[in-house]
């Protein structure tokens, strides 16, 4: 099947700033797929990002390796083999939860395929062992086809008196026992060539993984070696891109101050908007309050014109009452001026009554 993708997410990715170990330094302008990838032929777990044809993330999963959450939405871990930390900017904190999870699971995963490897490469070579040793114990030779200890080679002379001195002696074993003798040594021997029979054919399949994995390890180091190659054709570019790397700092440079600038003129608009709106409130007061004052300015000016008509009509009825009292007057000085007069007549009527 080869290498497939088996669960993806968006996040913004980053890389740790090689030069300071400190900074990250953006390696995607916008949010990409980060995917992890699981390769069955070599059992391998991989985190592969793409921004648009360029790898930004290849970094294989080994048990060594761990996932931190450094916030609610960021996460990093540290790549020994790419010599780099990534840091991956997630949308929610439910995005990078998840992708912490599959790392757990992907990392324990790669572990337990590890010590299969490792359990498996033991017992390959343990039944080889095991067989070695049987066959050490019990070789096939002479000796035990003969029964006896004395090697017979075509140069060892028999005569007829050898002849006669082994007939003459005594066999020490009957039929029976050179039969059992003969069972036990081919049951060794069964038993030996079963033994390298399994070893033989567990043999023969780790040659074909070893096979599979030799192609895969030709196949990543010829990648490898591409990849060596096109590294060596931009390192021909490296002062061209040193250049560059200067434009562009002093560009982020000059971006930054731009950006520090407008945080402060945004700033400024802030503090502005709350004087503007301290001085709204203030209006909307004053508003209040100068409509209250023109209504009792309406309520005053009824009141005067009120009081000004009382006035005019207290002025009529003053003018009135002066015009009566007047006349009262007029009327009063004439009756005293005819009280005096009685008063003189009836005096000099005394004094005529008197004389």
């Amino acid at each position: 099947m080869g290498e497939q993708p088996i669960f993806s997410s968006r996040a913004h990715v980053f890389q740790i700033d090689p030069s300071t170990k400190k900074n990250w330094v953006p390696t995607s302008k916008h949010a990409v797929t980060v995917s992890y990838f699981y390769d069955s032929t070599r059992t391998v777990y991989r985190i592969i990002s793409l921004d648009g044809s360029k790898a930004i993330i290849n970094s294989t999963i080994t048990p060594n390796m761990t996932f931190t959450k450094t916030s609610h939405k960021f996460g990093q871990w540290a790549d020994s083999r790419a010599n780099t930390v990534y840091g991956l900017g997630f949308s929610s904190e439910a995005h990078l939860s998840k992708f912490a999870d599959k790392f757990a699971e992907f990392k324990e995963a790669a572990r337990l395929a590890k010590e299969r490897s490792q359990e498996k490469m033991e017992l390959t070579s343990s039944p080889s062992q095991e067989s070695a040793t049987g066959d050490l114990q019990s070789p096939v030779t002479p000796e035990n086809i003969n029964g006896t200890n004395e090697r017979v080679t075509p140069d060892t002379p028999f005569n007829t008196e050898s002849r006669a001195e082994i007939n003459a002696v005594p066999f020490p074993h009957s039929s029976s026992s050179i039969t059992k003798h003969w069972e036990a040594e081919l049951a060794a021997l069964k038993g030996n060539n079963a033994k390298l029979t399994a070893a033989l054919l567990e043999s023969t399949a780790n040659v074909k993984q070893w096979k599979q994995q030799l192609a895969a390890y030709q196949d990543e180091a010829e990648r490898l070696h591409r990849r060596v190659t096109e590294l060596e054709c931009v390192s021909g570019q490296t002062a061209g891109v040193k250049t560059q790397k200067t434009e562009l700092n002093q560009t982020i440079e000059e971006l930054e101050a731009e950006l520090k600038a407008r945080e402060e003129e945004l700033e400024n608009l802030k503090q502005e908007v709350e004087k503007a709106s301290q001085l709204q409130t203030q209006k909307d007061s004053l508003a209040q309050k100068l409509q209250e004052t023109e209504r009792r300015n309406v309520e005053l000016e009824s009141q005067l014109l009120d009081l000004e008509q009382r006035l005019e009509n207290s002025e009529l009825e003053s003018h009135s009452f002066r015009k009566s009292l007047r006349s009262l007057l007029q009327l009063l000085d004439g009756k005293i001026f005819e009280l005096s007069e009685l008063r003189d007549s009836l005096a000099k009527l005394m004094e005529d009554d008197s004389s």
